[in-house]
């Protein structure tokens, strides 16, 4: 009679391939990553989702290589764990790099299970929400490692405008592996282990002498102020996920469908007082374009985008009577609110995301005109600032524009003016809309009447003073029809809602063609 032990029965053996999975690459590994205060792949999954919600998909994938006794370290899901869940009860699909499994590095298996979601994710129109945490390419694989970055390239690219992408980095994101979140839509980094960048401190010290840190180079309070990779900063991984989930209550599941909508108690004809003195009656004293936005929008909630990066133009998400909307406002307490380089950039990615999903935009005008400079000329600003021109001149989703103070030349046009096929477009009473400033137009316009003056400085005042009543003002604007209304400020909120009534059946398009060429 043998005495070899009997086989487990199936449910007996699925038990064990799901315990052996769950328990990722050990307890020991676990509890490193514990303590370096970072919670694992599937802790930040569950975390995420609405509990009870998630499914997971190929949990039992495992890479094929050999070399290097690699044979000997296979684990079921390989280091990635991927599926899909709900959030606030909307479908949202998910991969998460395992770094207690070989690092998180990615080989060919890892590649084909994101690729796999994401493709899944475009077909059924839902987000995917990628949580980085790699060594990066797994080496012992070669170029199939190479082979499977490009193609998860490929797939964040096709999906671009079809589903939103967001990319949370919460641990080493480096190399290559850069490039598949800086393709998608926002970038969320975790403060002190979280970071990016092509080439590590020792390449670069051994390559220019530079000396730097890694957070430094590429940690998240570098990529959200001083580089622009990242759009969102947290404190912990906690903190991330939640503030992904608060990003994914302003957007659609895809481009076919509009914002969700969201309940509010906050009445839609609320006057707001408090604004008839907001802008300052001294044109050259600055103030906070978060009041105005703060006070208007549903409840007080904004959720700011890139808030530390190029401060001198706002982007973010909120409600008006319910319905999302994307807000661009210039901001004059930061550069008098010029527009720049990094601004420009920033808010012409910001509304061709919210084309692309069917945002409404709402647009607050507070501009002297674009930053001058030798810097600002050798950087580019010309083909900068032609993306935001381009960017709104693309949309064709509801645009609302409102200007509160000063709208200069040639940014007065690229702020989403009539002219760049802005739907609504109001002005307070303090509004200047003029080709420059009134002292600068003066000295051309009056300069022989200025110098022939006995009293050169009163002469000016006085031509400035004309100016200002005759040109810089909204009236004229509004005369022409480039301003459909001239409003008191405390009425903003209800104009704006009105606005987006009006226009929640709007439909406008562009002429056929493959693609424009934005000027990148």
């Amino acid at each position: 009679m043998s005495d070899t032990k009997a086989s487990p029965s199936p449910a007996a053996r699925l038990d064990q391939h799901n315990r052996r999975a769950l328990e990722g690459g050990g307890a020991e590994r676990i509890k490193k990553h514990h303590e370096a205060g970072k919670l694992t792949a599937r802790e930040r999954v569950e975390a995420f989702f609405d509990s009870g919600s998630f499914v997971e998909l190929d949990r039992f994938v495992t890479h094929r290589c050999t070399d290097f006794d690699m044979h000997k370290q296979r684990y079921p899901g390989d280091a990635v764990v991927t599926g899909y869940g709900k959030v606030d009860g909307r479908q949202v699909f998910v991969f998460a790099q395992d770094f207690t499994v070989l690092g998180g590095s990615l080989g060919n298996a890892c590649a084909s299970k994101i690729c796999k979601v994401m493709e899944m994710a475009m077909k059924v129109g839902a987000p995917i929400v990628g949580m980085n945490d790699s060594g990066g390419a797994r080496i012992q694989e070669g170029v199939h490692s190479l082979g499977g970055y490009a193609d998860i390239f490929l797939r964040n690219t096709l999906a671009s405008g079809v589903v939103p992408q967001i990319s949370a980095i919460m641990g080493p994101c480096a190399g290559g592996a850069v490039y598949s979140p800086a393709i998608t839509d926002f970038i969320f980094m975790v403060e002190d282990s979280a970071y990016m960048f092509i080439t590590g401190p020792d390449v670069i010290k051994t390559v220019t002498h530079e000396q730097v840190s890694k957070e430094d180079l590429g940690g998240a309070r570098t990529h959200t102020s001083v580089s622009g990779v990242a759009h969102f900063a947290a404190k912990d991984d906690r903190a991330c996920l939640d503030t992904i989930r608060a990003l994914l209550s302003y957007l659609p599941s895809n481009n076919h469908e509009d914002p969700p909508t969201r309940a509010t108690s906050d009445a839609p004809d609320r006057e707001v007082p408090e604004l008839d003195a907001i802008v300052p009656v001294d044109p050259r004293k600055p103030y906070d374009i978060h009041e105005i936005i703060l006070r208007t929008v549903d409840d007080g909630r904004f959720l700011e985008v890139h808030a530390n990066y190029a401060m001198n133009i706002v982007v973010g998400f909120a409600h008006y009577g319910g319905r999302a909307v994307g807000i661009v406002a210039n901001q004059p307490a930061v550069l008098a609110g010029c527009l720049d380089i990094n601004a420009s950039i920033k808010a012409a990615r910001f509304v061709r995301f919210c084309d692309a999903f069917n945002i409404p935009l709402v647009t607050l005008v507070d501009v002297p005109g674009f930053l001058p400079g030798t810097d600002q000329e050798y950087g580019g600003i010309i083909t900068h600032g032609a993306k935001l021109i381009y960017a709104y001149s693309e949309a064709t989703v509801p645009k609302i524009t409102l200007i509160t103070r000063k709208a200069y030349g040639g940014a007065y046009i690229v702020m989403s003016s009539k002219h760049l096929r802005s739907d609504i477009n109001m002005a307070y009473p303090t509004a200047e809309i003029a080709v420059m400033g009134p002292e600068g137009a003066v000295n051309i316009v009056y300069r022989k009447e200025i110098e022939a003056a006995a009293d050169q400085a009163a002469a000016k005042t006085g031509f400035v003073d004309e100016y200002r009543r005759k040109f810089a003002n909204p009236y004229q604007a509004a005369e022409l029809g480039f301003i459909d209304a001239v409003i008191h400020p405390r009425e903003t909120r209800a104009r704006i809602i009105s606005a987006l009534d009006l226009l929640k059946t709007k439909r406008d398009q562009n002429p056929p063609r493959k693609h424009g060429s934005i000027p990148l």
